[in-house]
């Protein structure tokens, strides 16, 4: 059966649910900025309130987001995050952590050395 592209076009466009893009973007900008402001509050507690110096302060704010991101995602927390807040929750440092967690989680029925190593660095594309 051979469709012509713009029949098909036509076609899947009038029978795709229609995103509510404002509210989806409203929610990512949301969340986004609320994991950006987390973080600058971190920063702020680890480098003034504990005395600990700038470059300390940004570094254990960093592996602070990294293992929260990490938990979140053994936990199937972020994933339900993420659902909701689309691209609020890929904020470089969360998103990356989030997507080396869930590669190792998939992976380990099929080993340390074959499973995890072997994939532990390999992104999903949906």
């Amino acid at each position: 059966m051979n469709i012509d592209k713009k029949v098909y076009k036509k076609y899947a466009d009038a029978h795709a649910p229609k995103s509510p893009i404002v509210k989806d973007c409203l929610f990512a900008f949301l969340v986004g900025g609320g994991i950006c402001a987390l973080a600058q509050g971190l920063r702020d507690i680890y480098s003034r309130l504990l005395g600990l110096g700038e470059e300390t302060g940004a570094l254990l704010t960093s592996v602070t987001l990294i293992l929260a991101a990490v938990v979140l995602t053994a936990l199937g927390v972020f994933d339900k995050i993420a659902k909701h807040a689309g691209a609020g929750t890929f904020v470089p440092i969360t998103g990356f952590a989030n997507s080396i967690a869930s590669s190792a989680i998939d992976s380990r029925a099929e080993g340390f050395v074959l499973g995890v190593g072997a994939k532990i660095f390999t992104v999903e594309v949906l």
